[in-house]
């Protein structure tokens, strides 16, 4: 690659990654991407055969994330997360500390049913709606804002579907869905308990103890624009009696299907995306029966952007990679590496970690992978190194507000309801958590590996 190729490629990743973290006015984050991959494209910098292989690595992780917002779109429509905060204050009975539990339940599971990026985006203003319905001060919402962000991020790592990031990267590793959940689901749980536990003990004192058993209303006057808990009186009142239970099983049991048959798919050698769009089929024609529904909402909430925002950001991270950024990560870490297994998930999670915080996990998790792909391991190692650099990318890139896309998304969301967490309060909790999160899960990493292998 001539030199002013190689120092417009590092230019074109700097300021698209600077563009990503900040947002100027909402900025759709594909647009940033989508002009930086041009500019490469143009300058002959990514060739046609590059892009197509791109195309071939990225598409079917997209779509299949793609989808998963669909089904998420799909069941909000059918009063899905309106039930959730509903039943989930009545279920708290009066306790903040079991509300606590029930949110960082609710975020857990939203993000391993759907993903990361989504879980965000759902259960955020149901937190926020729920905090103001309780009349709670601000330093009690933090508690459950925090964590709550904090869980469903991290939540990403145990099966590897929750993340556009992890499944672009699985399949250039050449890891197998099963065989990563089989690896990581042990060590990423025992990280994320292990954080669950370190909110609880943080927040102990400003987790109320007791809360409002009964909200009358779902009305709030704080926040903006539409959610699933935006509803009128005499909706929320009966709330619970209009809902279409038979459509509302039938909806999750398709949800849960298809999440199963992610993994069954892989042995009989089906591709995912394939099991993804005939979950959304499966659903839209399920509610279409029962309620004439059409596309409309499908087509105008759907985050259609991510596939071009999945294809143009690995253009700048491959042409990154060919521009010779990761042979200085692989000369760095390669006798790290050589001294065993340990040293090699060690030094693959703290760097992971360190430009996660520094350009965002998104590109450093596949600027990562590439890197552990040229140091010439055996399998065994190559996905050791590519797991430790997830646990990098979920869990120790949450650091700092910028570490993840979710976040940085997160961030804005409590912008727009006039809720204002500074750096300094965001990050007095994640460097008490994450650290000690980080380690547990890496340090379980080697010990269930070893205990499997």
């Amino acid at each position: 690659m001539p030199d002013y190729q190689l120092w417009l490629t590092f230019g074109v990743f700097i300021i698209t990654v600077i563009f990503l973290m900040w947002r100027p006015g909402g900025l759709n984050e594909s647009i940033p991407t989508s002009l930086g991959a041009l500019l490469l494209i143009l300058t002959g910098v990514s060739s046609l055969g590059h892009i197509l292989g791109i195309f071939e690595i990225v598409s079917g992780a997209a779509i299949t994330i793609l989808s998963t917002i669909v089904m998420s779109i799909i069941l909000d429509s059918i009063g899905f997360f309106r039930w959730i905060a509903v039943n989930m204050i009545e279920k708290a009975r009066g306790s903040g500390f079991r509300l606590f539990w029930l949110i960082l339940l609710l975020c857990f599971l939203m993000t391993i049913f759907f993903n990361n990026d989504g879980s965000i985006l759902i259960t955020t203003p149901i937190i926020i709606r729920i905090c103001s319905m309780l009349r709670l001060k601000i330093h009690q919402q933090l508690p459950y804002l925090i964590s709550g962000a904090l869980i469903a991020t991290a939540s990403s790592a145990p099966i590897g579907l929750s993340n556009l990031a992890n499944l672009i990267a699985l399949k250039m590793v050449g890891l197998n869905l099963n065989t990563y959940t089989q690896m990581m689901f042990v060590p990423s749980m025992l990280g994320i308990i292990a954080m669950t536990l370190l909110l609880l003990y943080y927040f102990r004192r400003s987790i109320p103890k007791v809360i409002h058993q009964f909200p009358v209303s779902m009305q709030s006057s704080s926040g903006s624009g539409y959610h699933p808990l935006q509803t009128t009186e005499s909706e929320s009142d009966n709330s619970k009696t209009n809902v279409d239970w038979w459509l509302f099983r039938v909806c999750i049991g398709i949800v849960v299907l298809i999440r199963a048959g992610y993994f069954l798919a892989e042995q009989i050698g089906v591709h995912m995306e394939i099991v993804a769009i005939t979950g959304v089929v499966m659903m839209l024609a399920v509610r279409w029966y029962r309620t004439r529904s059409g596309l409309k909402d499908v087509v105008t909430q759907t985050p259609w952007h991510i596939l071009l925002f999945a294809f143009s950001i690995y253009i700048i991270v491959d042409s990154l990679h060919r521009a010779g950024m990761t042979t200085w990560i692989t000369e760095f870490t390669g006798p790290i590496a050589e001294r065993g297994n340990a040293s090699l998930i060690a030094v693959s999670g703290l760097l992971l970690t360190v430009l996660s915080n520094l350009f965002n996990n998104l590109p450093s998790v596949m600027i990562g992978t590439f890197a552990v792909t040229d140091l010439h391991l055996s399998d065994t190692q190559l996905h050791l190194a590519y797991l430790a650099n997830i646990l990098g990318s979920d869990i120790g890139a949450l650091l700092t507000p910028i570490g993840t896309l979710a976040t940085l998304i997160w961030m804005y969301i409590l912008r727009t309801h006039h809720i204002r967490v500074s750096w300094k309060q965001y990050m007095k909790v994640t460097f008490i958590v994450i650290p000690i999160s980080l380690i547990i899960s890496l340090f379980s990493l080697y010990i269930w590996v070893a205990m499997l292998y």
